[in-house]
């Protein structure tokens, strides 16, 4: 290991966590917000969105109507903000199965099983795998993964970051089409008919290279943990006992077979309401992508983790009475109480962003100046990476950054001859490298929040440091698979090639 290498992501580390405390922080941000609110609005700021063509423009919160919006929005600013409810409903469920000791059996008989050497790789890959079902992977796979590392003697924030790399970091890769293809399909089509009335993107338009992209992140996330993030961390010497590698008791042994009977009836119950054409599941447009399944698959996960839980609970002995299930829920939201102090004002600073319009701003200025660049295929794609990984630094949300580089993007590669599922494939890799280490990612918090329990002096400085070398190491990989992959001209996905033809 590069002990240049070690001192530089050091001194990030003793920089960032310098800063405030996470929840100052971004009280913080929310200031230069309003601060910037006003200063734009008076020096007239304003672009030109090419998503409507309508005139972007700051709007002053500091302003009579700013404050009100302020006063009158800030409890619904909280209680509306997306990973807050995802998160607290997933940890009724996870909070039964955890007091019950469905999980530790679990881990434990997946830890006997799994070759030791290939835990690293599983954990990325599956990472990458949970984003078909909405927000699991930021619930369930980044703190089991600490948990994994910690049973392995490994440094357990060495695991979360593998995880979180997998789940974040490879959110544009996938062996399955999620609920997010289709969204991005839908408004590359509409971006595409303004040069190409009939042109259609399909949901599947980047399907190959997503599913080569998941081998390849999940080697590079492996390669990354193992030979700068855990090296750097060194041997975890915090007092969070770890969760010892056993054999399962006759108990436990039959707590999980039962568990096992009730995870199987579910999957039965849920593959009869999709599988059929008129299934009960299916959403209203009658397709599997749209279903409240994996719609709304946090409140399938409360279901079948507070059942599984309690299934095996009694059986195995664990609970004896409904109060046992209950303080189970209970004791899982003592964990939380630091979490929803700093949602409170990250979700403030995020609203603010949004409604001054210095987001908007950034993106439509950002996508200007790349349009207006001259560049060949290649380094204009490396190019739209760069700039689409610094504008996610700044707006979180995938689809509301494509809806207002698309219509800019999309135009100019058709009219330079490239495919609409060309712009949209190089658009996923700048929107998923940088989501390690932006702010702006919706789950940011929580990342923060699952490494202070394993270290009380974590702070941004922290997450920021560990997670940097997988966005410098995805952007580069992913750069050259997208370089090799124009120069071997292979198809992005079915009936999706390099090309557009006037």
């Amino acid at each position: 290991m590069n002990i240049r290498r070690i001192n530089l992501l050091g001194r990030v580390e003793k920089v960032g966590n310098a800063l405030p405390h996470p929840a100052a922080l971004f009280a913080i941000f929310g200031l230069i917000t309003l601060l910037f609110s006003l200063i734009g609005y008076y020096l007239q700021w304003e672009g030109v969105n090419p998503g409507n063509g309508e005139t972007v423009k700051i709007v002053n919160l500091l302003s009579r109507d700013g404050l009100h919006r302020i006063l009158l929005e800030m409890v619904s600013s909280y209680t509306s903000f997306a990973p807050l409810g995802i998160v607290m409903v997933a940890m009724l469920g996870i909070g039964i199965a955890e007091s019950s000791g469905l999980i530790k059996s679990s881990l434990n008989l997946l830890l006997i099983k799994a070759p030791k050497n290939s835990v690293t790789f599983l954990i990325v890959f599956t990472g990458i795998l949970s984003n078909m079902a909405s927000d699991l992977g930021y619930i369930l796979i980044i703190p089991l993964a600490g948990v994994i590392f910690h049973s392995l003697g490994r440094h357990p924030i060495a695991g979360m970051a593998a995880g979180f790399a997998g789940v974040s970091g490879g959110f544009s890769a996938n062996l399955f089409i999620g609920t997010i293809d289709p969204l991005l399909a839908g408004l590359s089509t509409e971006a595409a008919n303004i040069v190409d009335p009939d042109y259609y993107v399909m949901p599947t338009a980047n399907y190959y290279f997503m599913v080569v992209s998941t081998f390849v992140i999940s080697i590079v996330g492996t390669w990354v943990t193992k030979a700068i993030v855990e090296p750097r961390l060194g041997k975890y010497t915090g007092d969070i006992e770890k969760e010892e590698i056993t054999d399962l008791s006759i108990k436990e042994r039959k707590g999980l077979k039962w568990t096992g009977l009730v995870f199987l009836l579910f999957m039965i119950i849920i593959a009869l309401g999709l599988i059929p054409d008129n299934g009960i599941l299916r959403a209203d447009d009658n397709t599997i992508l749209h279903s409240p399944v994996l719609k709304g698959f946090i409140a399938v996960l409360f279901i079948i983790a507070g059942s599984c839980g309690i299934v095996y609970g009694y059986v195995s002995g664990t609970f004896k009475k409904h109060e046992d299930v209950i303080n189970g829920m209970n004791s899982s939201f003592k964990g939380l109480i630091s979490f929803l102090v700093l949602v409170f004002f990250a979700s403030q600073f995020v609203a603010w962003f949004k409604w001054s319009n210095l987001g908007i701003m950034v993106a439509v200025k950002g996508a200007a100046f790349l349009q207006s660049a001259d560049l060949g295929l290649i380094p204009l794609v490396i190019m739209f990476i760069i700039i689409s990984g610094i504008i996610n630094m700044f707006m979180g949300s995938a689809s509301a950054k494509w809806a207002i580089m698309g219509p800019v993007f999309i135009p100019m590669f058709m009219l330079l001859g490239y495919s609409p599922e060309l712009s949209q494939a190089v658009y996923r890799i700048g929107d998923s490298v940088t989501n390690l280490i932006s702010p702006m990612m919706s789950f940011f918090a929580l990342i923060i929040v699952y490494f202070e329990k394993y270290d009380s002096k974590s702070g941004i400085g922290s997450l920021i440091a560990t997670m940097l070398p997988y966005s410098i190491a995805f952007f580069i990989a992913w750069t050259l698979l997208m370089i090799g992959w124009i120069l071997l001209s292979l198809p992005l996905g079915p009936e999706a090639g390099l090309y557009y033809a006037k």
